[in-house]
């Protein structure tokens, strides 16, 4: 799309919200590695990247803060920040919420298990009587969520289900493919820890913005310059740079699903 159009969206900004492109918009998330995280005290991140660099072509600038999902959640809810980033579309978050309609990315849930103390799961019938390790405030399908089968124990962060389940504290976790992935090259536990086959959901998260004037049009531009910048070689080597073949892998496999109606 043109420059000219470009320049449209940002015209359009300064015209409805004066402050938009002056202020600094305040954005949280919680450490979703590789998605956005922190290492040594910097944000990192597939969508951390992406979305700065949006932002920066809009010419927007953004403050970045770490917070437990459910911290998050509840400045968001009461307009303490501007923003979040890797958000699912719920309907009572939309009171409160603006979502961009372009998506940042798919995630897929699955459940990790201990090579030593595997446990036959085709279904979640199966996990009968089994303690699943979580995340406090994730939503991973009602069917999960909601069933009375089996035992879900938060932690506080996705290393400590990690660590749980090398301890025997619990008998799987469960988090999306390329967290666990990520998570278990970095912790040294691909020799230990398997991936199950079984899909408990499939979600798409995206970037969410605090209603407030003008924040309407900022999503629209956002939408805008993201969908632009995924066609560029630079949104696939941000990709690359941070999951390498699992990355290949699982957009190989969106492509062909998004061409298949569901």
């Amino acid at each position: 799309m043109s420059a000219i159009i470009r320049l449209f969206w940002i015209l359009l900004l300064a015209c409805l919200s004066p402050l938009a492109l002056a202020e600094r918009l305040r954005l949280v998330s919680d450490d979703w590695a590789p998605y956005v995280y922190q290492q040594k005290g910097q944000p990192r991140g597939i969508d951390y990247e992406v979305t700065t660099q949006v932002f920066k072509r809009l010419g927007v600038e953004v403050e970045w803060q770490f917070l437990p999902w459910k911290r998050c959640l509840a400045m968001i809810e009461q307009g303490l920040a501007d923003g979040i980033v890797d958000i699912f579309q719920i309907d009572a978050r939309r009171p409160f919420l603006i979502y961009p309609s372009e998506p940042m990315s798919d995630v897929e849930f699955v459940l990790f298990q201990a090579r030593s103390r595997r446990h036959a799961v085709t279904g979640l019938n199966d996990l009968a009587g089994l303690s699943v390790g979580t995340s406090p405030g994730y939503i991973y399908g009602s069917a999960f969520n909601d069933s009375p089968r089996f035992r879900r124990e938060a932690a506080p962060t996705h290393e400590a289900n990690f660590g749980k389940l090398m301890l025997g504290r619990i008998d799987l976790l469960i988090t999306d493919r390329r967290v666990g992935r990520y998570l278990m090259r970095q912790l040294g536990l691909e020799q230990q820890v398997e991936e199950l086959p079984l899909l408990i959901s499939r979600q798409t998260q995206y970037l969410g913005l605090t209603r407030k004037p003008g924040r309407e049009a900022l999503a629209q531009a956002f939408a805008e310059e993201l969908q632009r910048f995924k066609q560029e070689p630079a949104y696939a080597a941000i990709n690359n740079r941070y999951t390498g073949d699992i990355g290949n892998i699982l957009n190989a496999v969106e492509q062909q699903e998004s061409s298949t109606p569901r």
